[in-house]
């Protein structure tokens, strides 16, 4: 025979199961509906947001949430970042938060990016066996990151005669990436051991080192006044605390289209960010404040104007000189530096 408080139990735990129940049932009676064709959405636009209730449960009422912060059912998107987004709809019942629904939405530019020409205005000589990751001018001089495991260096060069006036060589577990250089410090990424190295830019000696944070790779780096921007190889850019270089939030780079990835190296220049993509012949102009591709540089008939040789790779490496206003690129194992003017 069972006694008082045994039933009293088994009461208690049917209870509870017949609430989880009910509680997983209201879930599934609940959709949030949004005017995003297939998700996707123009940052012009005005986000409408409504709840589906299949059951017409009654309501008293339900907060909408954009990444986290609470917005109202009709919410202009034109000040918000590209990428994709998640929302929430926490519904009330009795006045009481019983139920969160999620979805997300992708915001995409409002116009397909501008195409840009070049005109060469000088070119010089570049160490051929360099795969350049990262380049940069600094106080009128340039420095440069190469990679490759055994390969890999950080280097202060003439850019006019491509002698390396200064050398350090990474260890062998270290493939170098792109570098930036903030307050005399070089800031140098390497790619996949998660970590960044700090060096004197009048020595090259290694002062310390840094950790990343959700961006698990290291592809390009550039600055402004206020953040470090870090490349990952996916469409994530990552602003960092020049202080701390902890992550404190990102960016997503997206055209009219849809995302855009494996942004590597990247040079801050009148300020916007132009970025080399991986295995691609051109540069990306992006607006630095919501993720943009608002032009593109076709830098494809460079590759034929350099020595061709069997190790010879794609472009990478962008650096602007602030004393001549003009634009430096080259390539992965390229025996040229070219000195450009963007037209219109």
């Amino acid at each position: 025979m069972k006694t008082y408080k045994q039933l009293t139990l088994i009461a208690l735990l049917f209870l509870l199961v017949s609430c989880g129940s009910n509680s997983g049932q209201k879930k599934d009676y609940f959709s949030i509906v949004t005017n995003a064709e297939k998700g996707n959405i123009s940052i012009k636009e005005t986000l409408k947001l409504s709840l589906e209730n299949k059951k017409k449960h009654t309501i008293d009422s339900v907060i909408y949430k954009l990444d986290g912060k609470t917005i109202s059912d009709s919410y202009a998107l034109n000040n918000h970042k590209l990428g994709k987004h998640p929302i929430e709809a926490l519904v009330y019942f009795n006045g009481e938060h019983t139920q969160t629904i999620t979805s997300s939405i992708t915001i995409l530019n409002d116009a397909s990016p501008k195409i840009y020409k070049y005109r060469i205005i000088n070119e010089y000589p570049h160490d051929i066996t360099s795969y350049t990751q990262g380049l940069e001018f600094y106080n009128g001089k340039l420095y440069e990151s190469t990679g490759q495991y055994k390969e890999s260096k950080l280097r202060q060069v003439d850019y006019k005669t491509g002698t390396v006036i200064k050398n350090v060589n990474l260890a062998d577990a270290y493939f170098g990436e792109g570098l930036t250089i903030v307050n005399d410090k070089i800031y140098q990424l390497t790619w996949k051991a998660g970590v960044g190295l700090v060096y004197d830019v009048q020595t090259l000696e290694k002062t310390g080192s840094f950790k990343y944070g959700k961006s698990k790779e290291g592809w390009g780096l550039t600055h402004n006044n206020s953040h470090i921007y870090k490349s990952d190889g996916s469409e994530n850019i990552w602003l960092l605390n020049p202080e701390t270089l902890t992550e404190e939030d990102n960016i997503q780079v997206y055209t009219n289209k849809g995302k855009i990835t494996e942004i590597n190296e990247m040079e801050w220049i009148n300020g916007k960010i132009y970025a080399n993509r991986y295995q691609k012949n051109g540069v990306a102009i992006i607006n630095p404040k919501n993720g943009a591709v608002e032009g593109v540089i076709d830098f494809t008939p460079l590759k034929n104007k350099v020595t061709q040789h069997e190790k010879l790779d794609v472009l990478n490496g962008i650096a602007y000189n602030t004393e001549t206003k003009t634009i430096f690129v080259t390539g992965k194992r390229w025996d040229k530096l070219f000195e450009v003017e963007i037209l219109e």
